[in-house]
């Protein structure tokens, strides 16, 4: 077949095993239609063939990221106040000040992310007082560096039907210990109210929903990024990700994971109604193909499940295991009425007592014939030595996201509640040694970033590619840098059920590539973050350039 496009004069780094390295690489028609020496790709040289040379540039599978939220990072981006965990509550007050200065006198303020360490300091009267002050009155909603939970002031309190008199019976609304009053710190669902609070008060138009869509896309092409999976969709999502394949602007291969229950967003449409109109939706690039179930919360708002408690406090004591948000029987019927559909499915687990649910729960649907339903257990960062082999042997993928490891704001927040039990997270190294499939993922915007090398270099080095917190994270458990390849390109791909499509570079697939400055398998593991994007190819078209 005659090339439309031969590239040559580079290292090609495949993602599939059997032919790990090539020189060149040709493509025709959106697709690659030859890998390997530069012979042998340039006899599908044709008249009309463009042939560049690398420059000894290396070429790489797109990457493929299975776990954001790239919607809610695009809305971040376009429409709301984005700031990093890094700062104080006083730096935190002089944003908003000034960007309420900008807005009308009704308008709401949301965004983040404030560093789940101010909690404590969050949680007063005082400091809801300070928000309204420095929002002029226009109410205000936060989230933290997890996105579970959020900060808001009295005016989005009063919006929301929330006082001392009126606790939300979801999740847990933290009260002023001095004086009894909602503080404003809303964990998991018990900021849903608020949430819904600011969608009718206008939210975003299917105009907005489809910008911002295509800009969280165009912020991941530009990290190499060509497939990935959107964690968990709403209606507005879905119906943007169909309106921009429609017209030739979705820019990525976009699987989509239709939110069961609804701890954190405050989506007006969920579970089996949003799961019947999935179908509305695909397109050529896009496929509804999983739903996403909240089994857990976060282990530093104490909202997860543990096999041991977690260290004693005041409000807890010193038996708490933590919760989960349905028990096994209710996760089966889930899970169970998901594999009819043909769907997959990927469960948020935090703790290593909702890991075994789940683990135990898949077990029995395997056992009952389901063998081909894709399962990924999301983070998945707390395993129990035996549920390492079971969670291979019943191929859920682990969905990990080495982006939330650093810096140092969410290490110290697990250490505070599990002691010397959060050195020991991420047990990369004994999945993949146990026959697992360790797929990547950022969690972006939860993470600051969706950069492919930052999570492949903390897989590699088990420290902080960045340099903002000290020491090694349970280095027993690295990786190589090939490995750390597999997992954000064709490792990520299967968990997806796009392997057959995308992840490698192999004849017949779609031809989705990025060229990079350096080869970074090849080069010291702590220099991988220094790797750039030159250019990032999708479907045979180039999609961003540096």
């Amino acid at each position: 077949m005659t090339a439309d496009l031969i590239l040559t004069g580079g290292v090609v780094r495949t993602a599939d095993r059997t032919h790990p390295v090539a020189e060149a690489i040709a493509v025709a028609d959106g697709r690659i239609v030859a890998v390997g020496t530069a012979a042998d790709v340039l006899a599908h040289r044709g008249p009309d063939t463009e042939v560049r040379d690398l420059g000894g540039a290396a070429l790489y599978p797109g990457f493929v990221d299975v776990h954001n939220h790239h919607a809610v990072a695009g809305v971040t981006d376009l429409f709301e106040l984005s700031f990093g965990v890094a700062l104080t509550l006083d730096e935190i007050l002089d944003l908003v000040r000034e960007h309420a200065a900008g807005l009308p006198e009704a308008a709401w303020i949301t965004g983040g992310s404030w560093a789940s360490t101010l909690m404590d300091e969050l949680n007063t009267t005082s400091a809801r007082l300070r928000l309204d002050e420095a929002s002029g009155g226009r109410p205000v909603m936060l989230s933290d560096d997890s996105h579970h939970n959020r900060w808001v002031n009295s005016r989005a309190l009063e919006l929301a039907g929330i006082s001392r008199e009126a606790i939300p019976s979801e999740g847990v609304t933290l009260l002023d210990a001095a004086d009894g009053e909602p503080s404003g710190v809303l964990l998991e669902a018990a900021g849903l109210l608020v949430a819904r609070a600011q969608s009718e008060a206008g939210g975003l138009t299917p105009d907005q929903h489809r910008r911002a869509s295509a800009r969280g896309v165009e912020l991941l092409n530009a990290y190499g990024v060509t497939a990935f999976q959107d964690a968990a969709v709403s209606i507005d999502i879905l119906g943007a990700l169909k309106s921009l394949d429609d017209t030739g602007d979705l820019n990525a291969w976009v699987v989509s994971s239709i939110t069961i229950n609804d701890e954190i967003f405050g989506y007006e449409l969920i579970g089996h109604e949003l799961i019947a109109r999935g179908e509305e939706f695909r397109s050529p690039h896009h496929r509804p193909d999983f739903v996403k179930i909240f089994l857990d919360g976060v282990p530093p708002a104490r909202t997860a499940l543990f096999l041991d408690p977690y260290l004693p406090d005041d409000v807890h004591g010193a038996h708490f295991h933590g919760t989960t948000t349905m028990d096994a029987d209710e996760l089966y019927a889930w899970l169970h009425a998901v594999a009819e559909r043909g769907l997959g499915a990927k469960v948020h687990v935090t703790g290593d007592g909702s890991a075994r649910m789940l683990i135990d729960v898949v077990e029995r649907l395997r056992g009952e014939g389901y063998t081909d339903t894709l399962f990924q257990m999301a983070h998945g960062q707390f395993l129990a030595g035996d549920d390492i082999e079971r969670l291979a042997r019943l191929r859920i993928a682990a969905d990990i996201s080495p982006f939330l490891w650093f810096p140092g704001v969410i290490p110290d927040a697990l250490a505070a509640v599990l002691g010397d039990r959060a050195e020991h997270s991420q047990p990369n190294r004994s999945i993949l040694d146990a026959g697992g499939l360790v797929a990547g993922g950022s969690d972006w915007p939860v993470s600051e970033s969706p950069n492919p090398f930052e999570g492949m270099q903390g897989l590699v080095t088990r420290a902080d590619p960045l340099g903002r917190a000290p020491g090694v994270l349970w280095p027993e458990q690295a990786i190589t840098a090939q490995e750390a390849l597999e997992v954000f390109t064709i490792n990520a791909a299967r968990a997806m059920g796009l392997g057959d499509v995308t992840g490698s570079l192999s004849p017949g697939k779609s031809a989705d590539f990025v060229i990079l400055d350096s080869d970074l398998v090849a080069g010291r593991a702590e220099e991988i973050i220094r790797t750039r994007v030159l250019e990032t190819w999708f479907a045979g078209r180039r999609v961003y350039a540096a």
